[in-house]
């Protein structure tokens, strides 16, 4: 699965997370360090697994909570039509 950011949305690196801006819309999506984390991971070609295991690596005791949270985000950003897949 390729994941890729809607050619409307900009991203932006911030001090805690990043920044997406909708230019259509003129939404804009707050992510903090870990969604930053996880958007990072699936922007450069990995999957949903390699992001939850990029962030067990970070947060050993989340347990399964990660898996869900990984996946509640994609859905949000592909609901929003921020992102692609």
């Amino acid at each position: 699965m390729t994941f890729a950011l809607a050619p409307h949305v900009t991203a932006t690196p911030t001090e805690h997370g990043m920044v997406l801006l909708d230019e259509r819309t003129g939404r804009y999506w707050q992510l903090n360090d870990t969604g930053a984390t996880v958007l990072r991971c699936l922007l450069d070609g990995g999957s949903v697994e390699s992001a939850v295991t990029a962030l067990r690596i970070r947060f050993p005791d989340a347990g399964d909570q990660l898996t869900q949270d990984v996946t509640a985000l994609v859905e949000a950003l592909r609901t929003a039509k921020v992102a692609a897949s």
